[in-house]
């Protein structure tokens, strides 16, 4: 009992935002809708088991007149069946179309806003959150649909076909057996006992599916993410010869959903075979009931196969866990996930770094930083970081003491640290990684990423690509390409400086950003942009002992292997 209350609290608060949110009044008529639809549904079913009998009893009795009626009838009511039907298949999908895109919305903005996105991979505390997002939300609807509509048409069959099954069963006596006493509506009886002896014996066979289709997913999303590692680093690969250890890796990654898939098919099987035996003795089952009352001429030949009709639609609404179990396995799997999404999303460091903009300041001030890595060890603490307006600052240090992390920090964007990062009210910052990203798109949108409202013209983004030694990208700014797989390390930092002389910040910092160019190259940029952006201020990460003539102070993070680093002030010469 415990675990149905525990997988309706989760469901609850899975589904319940959406018929709260801003698109209620489409969801709530469509739920209404959808609901009304399967009602009628069932209505139209109880007016089919009636004519059942009318009609089979025109046979028997060869009552031709009486026969071409219930032809007439049974055409009106196929006619109302089928505009049912196809009313169902529209408004329910629309409803989950509907749904899911208030979904995908929701979580996206809930995902990225808050940078949990980034959080999620740094910690890896959950897996494939992009498989969550795209099937997850969609799998949400689609069960939840299918389940909760499925549901109330069997209670509502249940309550109309077991009345009817009540009044057309009569009593039972046991005298047969011994005992002077009779049993009312006897065939109910039998179907409720066939039906929740069914469920329990179902659920023994089919609930190891939860934790299976569980991983299910989680193999299957492995097996794409490194499929698709693949194709975008397919000339590492080529280059490394590295094609047979990509193939073991992914054939090591199919094997884990080969051999789930098998306990999958097994106990797929086991649950499957129970339900047809179940369903198949179903059929049989209430003319052996009824046949003796049949033969003694208590009953017509019409009343018994409205009997044996609503029997079966008893049986079948009082099935309904039974021949449900593997979706409701699988929405049991895909809310742990979701609740895993939202759990990762929501989970962030008790250690808080502020970014406060200075009204009237003009240096970037970061006081009282301490910083560490996801498992805890620490990298810089309680340190002052200076960074003058106007003097160009480069940022030195081994490999590994913690500089782009200093970065990330000075960013806003590194959860594991505490201080106060001050910078000047409605200054323009950029930040240049050493591998940029390079959005899939026209290069026109890639030079002005991120600035959406950029209002840069053509002429500007080809003088920024000319002055980056890009001058043979300039003819193709309307071409859509996925720029990462065509340019060459070097030319995308160099898209990247392009970007820099484009969005025209007043702070830029560069994290290696050169680190793939020849030196002349970066002489090249580095001239470019001291002398195309006079007023800005620039702060560089770098190893070369070239980058030295660019700037006017230098910093050099000093740190031990397992020991606290320390900013050191350092003279550029």
């Amino acid at each position: 009992m415990n675990k149905v209350g525990s997988f309706l609290v989760d469901w609850w608060r899975l589904v319940i935002p959406y018929f709260k949110s801003e698109d209620w009044r489409y969801a709530v008529p469509l739920l209404i809708g959808a609901i009304a639809l399967t009602f009628t549904g069932v209505g139209l079913e109880v007016l089919f088991n009636d004519w059942n009998r009318r009609f089979y009893d025109s046979i028997q009795n060869k009552n031709e007149a009486v026969f071409w009626t219930e032809i007439i009838t049974f055409s009106w009511l196929a006619v109302f069946f089928i505009l049912n039907y196809v009313a169902r298949a529209v408004v329910s999908p629309y409803l989950r179309l509907r749904w899911r895109r208030w979904l995908t919305r929701t979580y996206l903005a809930h995902w990225l806003d808050g940078r949990g996105y980034y959080r999620i991979e740094l910690t890896r505390s959950v897996d494939n959150a992009d498989q969550r997002i795209a099937e997850d939300l969609r799998f949400l609807g689609e069960y939840t649909m299918s389940l909760l509509l499925g549901l109330l048409g069997a209670v509502a069959t249940l309550v109309s076909f077991l009345f009817i099954l009540w009044q057309l069963s009569g009593p039972l006596s046991l005298s047969f057996i011994g005992i002077d006493a009779t049993i009312p509506g006897y065939m109910a009886w039998v179907a409720l006992i066939y039906a929740f002896a069914g469920t329990f014996l179902a659920n023994l066979v089919g609930r190891r599916l939860i934790n299976l289709n569980f991983q299910k997913q989680r193999f299957e999303a492995n097996f794409r993410f490194a499929l698709v590692r693949v194709r975008e680093n397919a000339e590492g690969i080529a280059l490394y010869s590295g094609e047979q250890r990509e193939a073991d890796l992914l054939n090591m990654r199919f094997a884990d959903i080969f051999a789930n898939g098998w306990r999958v098919l097994f106990t797929q099987a086991q649950l499957a075979f129970y339900q047809s035996g179940y369903a198949q003795l179903a059929i049989i089952f209430p003319y052996v009931v009824t046949a003796p009352r049949f033969f003694a001429g208590a009953i017509t030949f019409g009343v018994m196969t409205q009997t044996a009709s609503a029997f079966g639609q008893v049986q079948s609404a009082l099935s309904f866990f039974i021949d449900n179990y593997t979706s409701l396995a699988e929405l049991r799997a895909v809310m742990d996930r979701l609740k895993g999404l939202q759990a990762a999303t929501d989970d962030k460091p008790a250690t808080t770094l502020d970014i406060v903009p200075q009204a009237g300041g003009r240096d970037v001030v970061a006081d009282g930083l301490t910083l560490a890595l996801p498992n805890g060890q620490a990298l810089l603490k309680d340190a002052r970081v200076e960074l003058p307006k106007g003097r160009a600052t480069l940022i030195s240090g081994a490999s590994g003491s913690g500089k782009s992390t200093l970065f990330r920090a000075l960013a806003g964007i590194w959860p594991f640290g505490q201080g106060h990062v001050s910078i000047p009210a409605g200054a323009r910052v950029l930040f240049l990684p050493q591998k940029p990203y390079i959005p899939i798109g026209t290069l026109r949108d890639a030079v002005k990423y991120p600035d959406e409202e950029s209002m840069a013209s053509d002429a500007e983004i080809v003088a920024a690509l000319q002055a980056a030694q890009l001058g043979q990208l300039a003819g193709r700014l309307d071409e859509e390409a996925h720029w990462s797989n065509i340019l060459s390390g070097g030319e995308q930092q160099r898209l990247a400086v392009a970007r820099a002389l484009v969005f025209k910040p007043d702070w830029l910092f560069m994290d290696e950003a050169t680190a793939s160019l020849d030196e002349p190259a970066e002489a090249a940029v580095y001239g470019a942009l001291k002398e195309r952006l006079p007023g800005m201020t620039m702060v560089s990460i770098g190893h070369r002992p070239t980058l030295r003539q660019w700037h006017d102070h230098r910093l050099d993070l000093q740190r031990r292997p397992g020991e606290v680093g320390k900013l050191v002030e350092l003279p550029t010469s």
